[in-house]
Protein backbone atom coordinates (compact mmCIF):
# COMPACT_ATOMS: atom_id res chain seq x y z
CA UNK A 1 0.00 0.00 0.00
CA UNK A 2 1.50 2.99 -1.33
CA UNK A 3 1.14 6.62 0.92
CA UNK A 4 1.71 10.41 -0.44
CA UNK A 5 3.10 12.54 1.74
CA UNK A 6 0.11 14.06 2.29
CA UNK A 7 -1.83 10.77 2.71
CA UNK A 8 0.42 9.31 5.37
CA UNK A 9 -0.08 13.14 7.39
CA UNK A 10 -3.76 12.96 7.27
CA UNK A 11 -3.19 8.73 8.19
CA UNK A 12 -1.01 10.23 11.30
CA UNK A 13 -3.44 12.73 12.69
CA UNK A 14 -6.41 9.94 12.56
CA UNK A 15 -3.78 7.52 14.71
CA UNK A 16 -3.15 10.24 16.93
CA UNK A 17 -6.63 11.18 17.38
CA UNK A 18 -7.82 7.46 17.95
CA UNK A 19 -5.38 6.89 20.41
CA UNK A 20 -6.71 10.74 21.84
CA UNK A 21 -10.35 9.03 21.59
CA UNK A 22 -9.51 5.89 23.06
CA UNK A 23 -7.55 7.14 26.19
CA UNK A 24 -10.36 9.53 26.85
CA UNK A 25 -13.04 6.66 26.88
CA UNK A 26 -10.73 4.67 28.91
CA UNK A 27 -10.93 6.54 31.73
CA UNK A 28 -12.72 6.20 34.45
CA UNK A 29 -15.51 8.66 35.53
CA UNK A 30 -16.88 9.63 38.92
CA UNK A 31 -20.03 11.76 39.07
CA UNK A 32 -19.75 14.00 42.27
CA UNK A 33 -22.74 15.05 43.48
CA UNK A 34 -22.19 18.24 46.20
CA UNK A 35 -25.23 19.95 48.20
CA UNK A 36 -24.42 23.69 47.60
CA UNK A 37 -24.56 25.74 44.56
CA UNK A 38 -21.03 27.74 42.49
CA UNK A 39 -20.63 30.40 44.83
CA UNK A 40 -20.32 28.86 47.93
CA UNK A 41 -16.36 28.18 48.54
CA UNK A 42 -17.66 24.18 49.71
CA UNK A 43 -18.16 24.07 45.72
CA UNK A 44 -15.08 25.73 44.88
CA UNK A 45 -12.95 23.29 46.96
CA UNK A 46 -14.69 20.48 45.23
CA UNK A 47 -14.20 21.69 42.16
CA UNK A 48 -10.17 22.34 43.10
CA UNK A 49 -9.97 18.72 44.35
CA UNK A 50 -12.04 17.68 41.13
CA UNK A 51 -9.52 19.51 38.74
CA UNK A 52 -6.58 18.45 40.52
CA UNK A 53 -7.45 14.63 40.51
CA UNK A 54 -8.16 15.09 36.70
CA UNK A 55 -4.96 17.25 36.20
CA UNK A 56 -2.53 14.66 37.56
CA UNK A 57 -4.80 11.06 36.74
CA UNK A 58 -3.21 10.79 33.62
CA UNK A 59 -6.00 9.88 32.08
CA UNK A 60 -7.26 6.93 34.55
CA UNK A 61 -9.96 9.36 35.95
CA UNK A 62 -12.29 11.95 35.71
CA UNK A 63 -14.40 13.54 38.14
CA UNK A 64 -16.98 15.73 37.26
CA UNK A 65 -18.81 17.78 40.07
CA UNK A 66 -22.40 17.99 40.12
CA UNK A 67 -23.57 21.00 42.29
CA UNK A 68 -26.73 22.94 44.22
CA UNK A 69 -28.04 19.38 44.42
CA UNK A 70 -28.29 19.41 40.29
CA UNK A 71 -27.80 15.45 40.16
CA UNK A 72 -28.57 14.18 44.08
CA UNK A 73 -30.44 16.21 46.70
CA UNK A 74 -28.28 16.43 49.89
CA UNK A 75 -30.84 14.14 51.84
CA UNK A 76 -30.04 11.19 49.61
CA UNK A 77 -26.03 12.12 48.21
CA UNK A 78 -24.83 9.46 51.55
CA UNK A 79 -27.33 7.32 50.81
CA UNK A 80 -26.13 7.39 47.06
CA UNK A 81 -22.33 6.91 47.74
CA UNK A 82 -22.58 4.35 49.97
CA UNK A 83 -24.91 1.92 47.60
CA UNK A 84 -22.54 2.82 44.63
CA UNK A 85 -25.34 5.16 42.86
CA UNK A 86 -22.63 7.53 42.58
CA UNK A 87 -18.97 6.37 43.73
CA UNK A 88 -18.31 9.93 45.44
CA UNK A 89 -20.15 12.90 47.17
CA UNK A 90 -20.11 15.64 49.80
CA UNK A 91 -22.14 16.29 52.58
CA UNK A 92 -22.63 18.21 55.85
CA UNK A 93 -21.77 16.32 58.55
CA UNK A 94 -24.30 17.17 60.53
CA UNK A 95 -27.30 16.09 58.48
CA UNK A 96 -26.03 12.15 59.24
CA UNK A 97 -26.30 12.55 63.25
CA UNK A 98 -29.46 10.40 63.41
CA UNK A 99 -27.01 7.71 61.79
CA UNK A 100 -24.38 7.61 64.28
CA UNK A 101 -23.42 10.04 67.53
CA UNK A 102 -20.27 10.91 65.97
CA UNK A 103 -21.43 12.95 63.20
CA UNK A 104 -23.79 14.78 65.48
CA UNK A 105 -20.17 15.91 67.40
CA UNK A 106 -19.74 18.28 64.38
CA UNK A 107 -23.00 20.27 65.53
CA UNK A 108 -22.67 20.40 69.14
CA UNK A 109 -22.51 23.88 70.63
CA UNK A 110 -20.31 25.67 72.50
CA UNK A 111 -17.63 23.13 72.42
CA UNK A 112 -14.89 24.34 69.85
CA UNK A 113 -16.03 27.77 69.18
CA UNK A 114 -12.75 29.03 67.33
CA UNK A 115 -10.46 27.46 64.17
CA UNK A 116 -7.54 26.31 66.50
CA UNK A 117 -10.18 24.69 69.09
CA UNK A 118 -12.34 23.35 65.76
CA UNK A 119 -9.02 21.64 64.24
CA UNK A 120 -8.28 19.69 67.86
CA UNK A 121 -11.68 18.33 67.53
CA UNK A 122 -11.26 17.10 64.19
CA UNK A 123 -8.27 15.76 64.65
CA UNK A 124 -9.78 13.68 68.03
CA UNK A 125 -12.71 12.96 66.46
CA UNK A 126 -11.39 11.54 62.94
CA UNK A 127 -10.25 7.87 64.24
CA UNK A 128 -14.22 7.18 65.17
CA UNK A 129 -15.36 9.29 61.75
CA UNK A 130 -13.27 7.10 59.74
CA UNK A 131 -14.32 4.08 61.25
CA UNK A 132 -18.03 4.88 61.60
CA UNK A 133 -17.45 5.51 57.42
CA UNK A 134 -15.71 2.11 57.56
CA UNK A 135 -18.84 0.22 58.66
CA UNK A 136 -20.50 1.66 55.41
CA UNK A 137 -17.93 0.90 53.17
CA UNK A 138 -17.14 4.29 52.57
CA UNK A 139 -13.64 6.29 53.05
CA UNK A 140 -13.11 9.53 54.13
CA UNK A 141 -11.24 12.15 51.86
CA UNK A 142 -11.38 15.27 53.07
CA UNK A 143 -13.35 18.18 55.21
CA UNK A 144 -13.93 21.78 55.01
CA UNK A 145 -15.18 23.82 57.66
CA UNK A 146 -17.75 26.83 57.56
CA UNK A 147 -17.60 29.75 59.35
CA UNK A 148 -18.57 29.75 62.91
CA UNK A 149 -22.94 29.36 63.57
CA UNK A 150 -24.13 33.23 64.45
CA UNK A 151 -27.09 34.07 65.05
CA UNK A 152 -29.62 36.26 62.72
CA UNK A 153 -32.77 37.14 63.57
CA UNK A 154 -35.04 40.68 62.89
CA UNK A 155 -34.79 41.97 66.58
CA UNK A 156 -32.10 42.45 69.09
CA UNK A 157 -31.32 39.39 71.29
CA UNK A 158 -30.03 39.91 74.53
CA UNK A 159 -31.22 37.01 76.25
CA UNK A 160 -33.17 33.79 75.41
CA UNK A 161 -36.57 35.47 76.50
CA UNK A 162 -35.90 37.33 73.32
CA UNK A 163 -36.05 34.20 71.55
CA UNK A 164 -38.97 32.70 72.89
CA UNK A 165 -41.55 31.05 70.87
CA UNK A 166 -39.94 32.16 67.55
CA UNK A 167 -39.46 29.68 64.76
CA UNK A 168 -35.56 28.58 64.46
CA UNK A 169 -34.30 27.24 61.36
CA UNK A 170 -32.96 23.72 61.98
CA UNK A 171 -30.88 21.54 59.49
CA UNK A 172 -29.66 18.59 61.41
CA UNK A 173 -30.70 16.91 64.80
CA UNK A 174 -28.22 18.39 66.62
CA UNK A 175 -29.43 21.93 65.34
CA UNK A 176 -33.36 20.62 65.77
CA UNK A 177 -32.32 20.22 69.43
CA UNK A 178 -30.12 23.59 70.12
CA UNK A 179 -33.88 25.34 69.06
CA UNK A 180 -35.55 22.85 71.84
CA UNK A 181 -33.72 24.28 73.86
CA UNK A 182 -33.29 27.75 72.90
CA UNK A 183 -37.47 27.81 73.63
CA UNK A 184 -37.77 28.51 69.98
CA UNK A 185 -39.70 25.72 67.53
CA UNK A 186 -37.17 24.11 65.22
CA UNK A 187 -38.30 24.40 61.20
CA UNK A 188 -36.37 22.03 59.42
CA UNK A 189 -35.44 24.52 56.21
CA UNK A 190 -32.96 23.58 53.42
CA UNK A 191 -30.13 25.73 52.44
CA UNK A 192 -31.12 26.78 48.98
CA UNK A 193 -34.63 27.62 50.22
CA UNK A 194 -33.76 30.27 53.27
CA UNK A 195 -34.62 33.33 52.04
CA UNK A 196 -38.45 32.17 50.99
CA UNK A 197 -38.36 30.59 54.35
CA UNK A 198 -37.98 34.15 56.23
CA UNK A 199 -40.14 36.18 53.58
CA UNK A 200 -42.99 33.85 54.03
CA UNK A 201 -42.69 34.04 57.88
CA UNK A 202 -41.32 29.92 58.24
CA UNK A 203 -39.18 30.67 60.46
CA UNK A 204 -38.01 33.63 62.18
CA UNK A 205 -34.16 33.44 63.68
CA UNK A 206 -31.31 30.77 62.45
CA UNK A 207 -27.92 29.94 63.65
CA UNK A 208 -25.95 29.54 60.44
CA UNK A 209 -22.63 30.98 59.12
CA UNK A 210 -21.90 34.39 57.65
CA UNK A 211 -20.89 32.54 54.71
CA UNK A 212 -24.57 30.94 54.19
CA UNK A 213 -26.01 34.37 54.94
CA UNK A 214 -23.77 36.34 52.31
CA UNK A 215 -24.87 33.55 49.99
CA UNK A 216 -28.49 33.92 50.54
CA UNK A 217 -28.25 38.00 50.64
CA UNK A 218 -29.79 38.04 53.55
CA UNK A 219 -29.81 41.68 54.21
CA UNK A 220 -33.10 41.51 52.21
CA UNK A 221 -34.76 39.87 55.14
CA UNK A 222 -32.81 40.15 58.10
CA UNK A 223 -31.85 42.84 59.94
CA UNK A 224 -29.51 41.60 63.37
CA UNK A 225 -26.88 39.49 62.94
CA UNK A 226 -24.99 38.35 66.45
CA UNK A 227 -21.51 36.48 66.94
CA UNK A 228 -22.29 33.90 69.15
CA UNK A 229 -19.81 31.92 67.35
CA UNK A 230 -21.92 28.80 68.52
CA UNK A 231 -19.38 25.99 66.94
CA UNK A 232 -17.52 25.27 63.43
CA UNK A 233 -19.13 22.67 61.54
CA UNK A 234 -17.85 20.88 58.57
CA UNK A 235 -18.61 19.19 55.30
CA UNK A 236 -16.73 16.37 54.35
CA UNK A 237 -16.17 14.30 51.14
CA UNK A 238 -16.10 10.57 50.76
CA UNK A 239 -15.58 7.64 48.75
CA UNK A 240 -17.07 4.43 48.59
CA UNK A 241 -14.61 2.05 49.46
CA UNK A 242 -15.24 -0.49 46.78
CA UNK A 243 -14.86 1.77 44.21
CA UNK A 244 -12.15 3.19 44.99
CA UNK A 245 -10.24 -0.26 45.90
CA UNK A 246 -10.98 -0.87 42.40
CA UNK A 247 -8.08 2.01 41.32
CA UNK A 248 -4.42 1.06 40.61
CA UNK A 249 -2.55 2.27 43.73
CA UNK A 250 -1.40 5.49 41.69
CA UNK A 251 -4.95 7.11 40.82
CA UNK A 252 -5.59 5.90 44.55
CA UNK A 253 -2.42 8.25 45.80
CA UNK A 254 -3.49 10.94 43.30
CA UNK A 255 -7.00 11.23 44.54
CA UNK A 256 -5.43 10.95 48.18
CA UNK A 257 -2.80 14.06 47.37
CA UNK A 258 -5.66 16.03 45.90
CA UNK A 259 -7.89 15.72 48.92
CA UNK A 260 -5.37 17.10 51.26
CA UNK A 261 -4.56 19.62 49.18
CA UNK A 262 -8.07 20.43 49.15
CA UNK A 263 -8.52 19.70 53.19
CA UNK A 264 -5.92 22.93 53.63
CA UNK A 265 -7.73 25.02 51.36
CA UNK A 266 -10.86 24.44 52.61
CA UNK A 267 -9.46 25.60 56.24
CA UNK A 268 -7.31 28.22 55.26
CA UNK A 269 -10.90 29.46 53.20
CA UNK A 270 -13.18 28.86 56.33
CA UNK A 271 -11.10 31.08 58.43
CA UNK A 272 -10.67 34.14 55.31
CA UNK A 273 -14.79 33.95 54.52
CA UNK A 274 -15.53 34.49 58.78
CA UNK A 275 -14.03 37.70 58.63
CA UNK A 276 -14.60 38.35 55.25
CA UNK A 277 -18.44 37.64 55.12
CA UNK A 278 -19.11 39.27 58.74
CA UNK A 279 -17.87 42.51 57.16
CA UNK A 280 -19.94 42.16 54.10
CA UNK A 281 -23.36 41.52 56.31
CA UNK A 282 -22.65 45.00 57.43
CA UNK A 283 -21.91 46.77 54.75
CA UNK A 284 -25.00 45.76 53.43
CA UNK A 285 -26.54 47.48 56.12
CA UNK A 286 -27.24 44.39 59.06
CA UNK A 287 -26.50 45.38 62.22
CA UNK A 288 -23.64 43.09 63.67
CA UNK A 289 -23.10 42.98 67.63
CA UNK A 290 -21.34 41.02 69.97
CA UNK A 291 -23.63 38.57 72.31
CA UNK A 292 -24.12 40.35 75.44
CA UNK A 293 -22.95 38.17 78.77
CA UNK A 294 -26.38 37.08 79.82
CA UNK A 295 -26.90 35.65 76.08
CA UNK A 296 -23.62 33.96 76.16
CA UNK A 297 -24.14 32.50 79.68
CA UNK A 298 -27.70 31.55 78.40
CA UNK A 299 -26.54 29.60 75.38
CA UNK A 300 -23.15 27.84 76.93
CA UNK A 301 -25.39 26.44 79.94
CA UNK A 302 -27.17 24.71 76.89
CA UNK A 303 -24.12 23.78 75.39
CA UNK A 304 -23.03 21.65 78.83
CA UNK A 305 -26.39 20.01 78.38
CA UNK A 306 -25.87 19.13 74.64
CA UNK A 307 -22.39 17.76 75.56
CA UNK A 308 -23.93 15.67 78.27
CA UNK A 309 -26.75 14.11 75.92
CA UNK A 310 -23.98 13.26 73.37
CA UNK A 311 -22.06 11.44 75.75
CA UNK A 312 -24.97 9.72 77.25
CA UNK A 313 -25.49 8.43 73.66
CA UNK A 314 -22.02 8.33 72.33
CA UNK A 315 -20.87 5.87 75.70
CA UNK A 316 -16.92 5.09 75.82
CA UNK A 317 -16.30 6.14 71.80
CA UNK A 318 -17.45 9.54 72.71
CA UNK A 319 -15.67 9.93 76.26
CA UNK A 320 -12.45 8.60 74.50
CA UNK A 321 -12.79 11.90 71.70
CA UNK A 322 -13.49 14.53 74.16
CA UNK A 323 -10.47 13.40 76.74
CA UNK A 324 -8.33 12.91 73.60
CA UNK A 325 -9.76 16.68 72.79
CA UNK A 326 -9.08 18.46 76.21
CA UNK A 327 -5.47 16.40 76.41
CA UNK A 328 -4.60 18.25 72.97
Amino acid sequence: MKFTAGKAAIFATALTMGAASTLASAATRWDMPTPYGDGTHQTQVARSFAEEVNANAQGKLLIKVHSGGSLIKHPEIHRAVKTRQVPIGEVFIGRLGNLNPIYKLDNIPFLATDFDSAEKLYQASKPALNEALAKENLILLYTSPWPAQDLYSNKPINSLADLSGLKMRSYSPTTSRLADLMGTTPVNIPFSDVAQAFTTNAIDAMVTSPSTGVNSQSWDYISHFTTIHAWIPKNMVFANKRVFDRLDNATQQVILDAAANAEKKGWALGRKLAIAHTETLAKNGITVSEPSKKLISELEQIGDTMVKEWLDEAGATGKAVLEDFKAR
